[in-house]
């Protein structure tokens, strides 16, 4: 088994608010769609995936930055690179 130094990162879980999950999830949406300038990564992640799996995974990554932003008590920042590690 190789192991990896970073964290296994699962998706959204149906715990916690759902309310809050379905607003991720829609606003995810919203950024595949309709969105002028979505990121590289994301389209790329469409071609390769179901669109409602590019979905979710752009949701889940939002969340996550989202949690990073209060945990860390940060502004966000556009651009902003964190630590390599």
């Amino acid at each position: 088994m190789l192991l990896c130094r970073q964290a296994l990162l699962l998706g959204i879980s149906k715990r916690g608010d759902t309310y809050l999950r379905t607003l991720l999830i829609q606003g995810a949406r919203a950024v595949l769609l309709r969105s002028k300038a979505p990121s590289v990564w994301l389209m790329s992640l469409a071609q390769r995936r179901p669109t409602n799996v590019a979905v979710v995974a752009q949701a889940n990554k939002t969340a996550r930055t989202l949690w990073a932003l209060l945990a860390h008590q940060r502004d966000w920042q556009a651009g902003y690179a964190g630590q390599p590690g």
